[in-house]
């Protein structure tokens, strides 16, 4: 037995030797079995409180959970609490060093070994006891509460050694420099998804540390890091160059949004939205884009026969198919001796309407689907809403034509649309490579006809230079095309401004909630990053 004199002044320090029974109890005391000679009802003295806590102490130091837990005045609670402490936390080997008693509180330090598979260290704190008398014993105790394992556990809480949940990541752009909380605002919630979906896969180990637990499981405060993680890293297709243009671009706008990204390979080159939530409307949204969606529309006339370029196809100011519901242009315009061009560069809802008719129900939404990709199972590397359109016939067809009723897309998807017009063949949008976890990528059915992407350039650039969205465009050299596109939506005063277009291999789409005309809202917003690229 050792000296026990010992303990307050030196260092108590033993392995953890296992659970010992109650018999112990008497003899580590020096009193017989339930004797309480000498024992009273008054308060502790001090040298009660400087030998109890040294038996304590002696006792968790030992690990001898349950004699310690027998000189505490709540000694299942501690029994679970101490066993915990090794078992949970950990712990292999413990010394406590007591501090000078304070009446009848007793400080000491804790230098804990903590071994979790091959991770080790050591970790050092201070915690402090109170001694009280036993209710029914008269036996001084000690008060038992979790804060004697650790100050900082609360009433309900334990400690846990674990991994922590993810490892750490450095999310890198396009040309290898980390991409920092904070530099670009609205990419914050896109590298907090990257780092919760890619720490294991991008080679980051995680940390292990010690938490306060909940009673529920729930993980609390880190108390101790055994291990720092190691860093793992993601290259991400982001170009700094246009990221900036476009994080300044949406700043100007409130309820702004816009993607860019390059039509030969889908890499998505930016991603701004002027909103700073979780949402991501650029990636997540889901809404109706106006006429942005007639160059699927157009892409399906054309393929099909039903029109060429200059073909005569009038626009008149309202327009029903079937005798359903009238459609109507923008500030009632019309042009009476239009072409399919003409009316495709000033946006014209009721020549489109009235081709309708001129291909079978849910045409539309096949040619979405089979060339542009639009509704299949995007992987783009963040979670994202890849599209929805309607294949009904009646007033849901003839909206789907210029890309209201139930049409449902996101600038991401609408560059996207923009850049398989200029290539002809579609390439998933994608911010991660997919070597980085050898995830397969959407692919489409076909491609256009290399007749029916000539003609849906030249619309496209004939309404950049030209057309609804030569404002925007102009004075921008290259090959360029455009498409703009005002949505209306139910319960909202104004229109949502939107415009889709490319400048060589970079195509951008933009929406401004409540905007107006997507030309004069967003046409800007895609310019500053064409500009960019």
């Amino acid at each position: 037995m050792r000296a026990v004199g010992k303990a307050v002044f030196g260092a108590v320090s033993a392995g953890l030797l296992g659970i010992a029974g109650y018999g112990g109890y008497n003899l580590y005391r020096g009193v017989t079995g339930g004797d309480t000679t000498g024992l009273h009802d008054g308060p502790v003295t001090a040298d009660e409180a400087r030998q109890t806590a040294r038996e304590f102490l002696d006792a968790w130091a030992d690990g001898n959970d349950m004699l310690a837990s027998g000189l505490t005045n709540n000694a299942e609670a501690a029994l679970g609490a101490l066993s915990g402490y090794r078992d949970d936390a950990h712990v292999k080997k413990v010394t406590v060093t007591p501090g000078p008693a304070r009446n009848t509180t007793v400080p000491f330090t804790v230098k804990a070994e903590v071994v979790f598979d091959e991770a080790r260290s050591t970790w050092t704190y201070t915690s402090r006891l109170t001694v009280v008398r036993g209710r029914t014993t008269k036996k001084p105790l000690v008060d038992w509460r979790p804060s004697v394992l650790h100050p900082r556990l609360g009433t309900t809480e334990s400690l846990r050694t674990d991994l922590a949940d993810d490892p750490p990541l450095r999310v890198l752009d396009r040309d290898g420099k980390e991409l920092r909380q904070g530099r670009y605002p609205s990419l914050d919630p896109v590298l907090t998804a990257l780092r919760s979906r890619y720490g294991s896969e991008a080679g980051g180990t995680p940390q292990v540390e010690v938490s306060t637990v909940e009673s529920d499981g729930t993980t609390g405060a880190t108390l101790h890091v055994v291990t720092k993680g190691k860093p793992g890293t993601l290259r991400t297709t982001l170009d700094p160059a246009v990221q900036k243009r476009a994080e300044k671009a949406v700043a100007s706008r409130d309820g702004a949004s816009v993607v860019a990204l390059r039509p030969s390979t889908g890499e998505i080159l930016a991603v701004a939205n002027s909103d700073r939530t979780e949402f991501n409307a650029a990636l997540q949204g889901q809404t109706a884009p106006g006429s942005t969606f007639k160059i699927v529309t157009a892409a399906t006339l054309l393929e099909a026969g039903k029109v060429t370029p200059g073909l005569p196809v009038p626009c008149p100011k309202t327009a029903a198919y079937a005798q359903g519901m009238t459609f109507h242009n923008v500030e009632g315009s019309a042009n009476p001796g239009a072409t399919f061009a003409q009316d495709f560069a000033a946006s014209c809802n009721t020549a489109f309407v009235s081709l309708a008719g001129a291909v079978p129900d849910g045409a539309v939404a096949e040619e979405a689907r089979a060339v542009f990709g639009i509704g299949l199972d995007w992987r783009v590397g963040v979670t994202t809403f890849d599209g929805a359109v309607p294949s009904g016939p009646g007033d849901d067809k003839a909206a789907a034509m210029i890309g209201q009723g139930t049409v449902q897309t996101n600038p991401l998807i609408m560059a996207s649309v923009a850049a398989t017009a200029r290539t002809g063949t579609f390439k998933q949008p994608v911010l991660v490579p997919p070597s980085v976890d050898h995830r397969e990528i959407a692919t489409s059915d076909r491609s256009l006809s290399p007749a029916t992407v000539a003609q849906l350039k030249a619309m496209m650039r004939l309404t950049a230079t030209s057309g609804t969205a030569a404002r925007a465009m102009s004075g921008l050299t290259g090959d360029i095309g455009a498409k703009t596109g005002s949505a209306e939506i139910d319960d909202q005063a104004r229109t949502n401004a939107w415009f889709t277009g490319y400048r060589n291999d970079v195509a951008a789409a933009a929406m401004v909630t409540g905007g107006g005309h997507g030309g004069d809202a967003a046409g800007p917003l895609v310019r500053a990053v064409l500009e960019a690229g």
